[in-house]
């Protein structure tokens, strides 16, 4: 079976010296970005959510997946190297190994951020001031996504 690494081999290369910006959040993400060896950090509203240096670490794929900007601005740490690809929704909808790599890491990253509003409440139980985290757990564990006719829909792979 191909590796996700093995599939974005053919895409085109970018290098970045250290502190330069790969993505900037607010605004319009056309690739999607793929570490290939380096080190960034992801930034949300100049915070420091996320550092990296893991090969086959994705940047973009939130922006192209909800159809809107950059959720986030991702920074090089050191120099690093990057595959992009340009056309994302065609390359979703004709590899099923990229979907399942994006999948994966979505849900590790909600799995995380699951675990770190329990860990925010037992510490808090008792406190009324943070009787949120329940909606903010609530809504994560059930939210639907609202439909948005703005919002392009994802091709289907065809059978």
């Amino acid at each position: 079976m191909q590796t996700f690494l093995d599939i974005i081999a053919g895409h085109p290369v970018r290098l970045l010296a250290a502190g330069e910006t790969v993505l900037r959040q607010d605004e319009p993400c056309d690739a999607l970005h793929v570490l290939l060896d380096g080190e960034v950090e992801v930034l949300r509203d100049d915070i420091r959510v996320a550092k990296t240096a893991e090969p086959g670490a994705v940047f973009g794929e939130m922006s192209l997946l909800l159809g809107g900007p950059c959720t986030a601005s991702v920074r090089t740490l050191r120099p690093s190297r990057f595959a992009s690809v340009a056309d994302p929704q065609l390359f979703f909808a004709t590899s099923p190994v990229a979907c399942l790599h994006v999948a994966a890491l979505l849900a590790r990253r909600i799995d995380a951020l699951n675990r770190y509003l329990i860990d925010v409440k037992r510490q808090y139980e008792g406190h009324d001031h943070l009787g949120m985290v329940d909606d903010v757990l609530g809504a994560l564990m059930h939210r639907q996504p609202k439909s948005d006719a703005t919002r392009p829909p994802l091709p289907l792979a065809k059978s």
